[in-house]
């Protein structure tokens, strides 16, 4: 149940992320609030989660697919660089987050 959780904070971390970009400086209504909504569901479904996972392992899986997917967004759907150290860049968050899962979540 833990990754379950802590998989709705990515997707609410990501949506939350990604209405800021939308925001214009949290000048536009609908996605401030869709910002707002999201963080708020996303600490509340990693808390959830910490109860069964340890901090170190939750957070890094966390901050680090939400770091990743959002690069990957913005690559993708925002026009944003897509130099080799970039991809680099993303590939050590994933590497780091691979690395930090092998010693075991306890």
């Amino acid at each position: 149940m833990g990754y379950l959780t802590l998989a709705g904070a990515i997707v609410s971390e990501i949506l939350a992320t990604t209405s800021m970009k939308y925001s214009d400086g949290f000048t536009r209504l609908w996605p401030s609030v869709g910002t707002t909504v999201g963080y708020l569901l996303a600490f509340a479904l990693l808390a959830q989660t910490l109860k069964t996972m340890s901090v170190g392992t939750a957070y890094a899986i966390w901050a680090g697919t939400g770091t990743a997917v959002i690069a990957a967004i913005g690559i993708v759907f925002l026009g944003e660089s897509a130099s080799p150290l970039r991809i680099l860049g993303v590939l050590l968050v994933i590497a780091g987050v691979v690395v930090l899962n092998m010693g075991g979540a306890h």
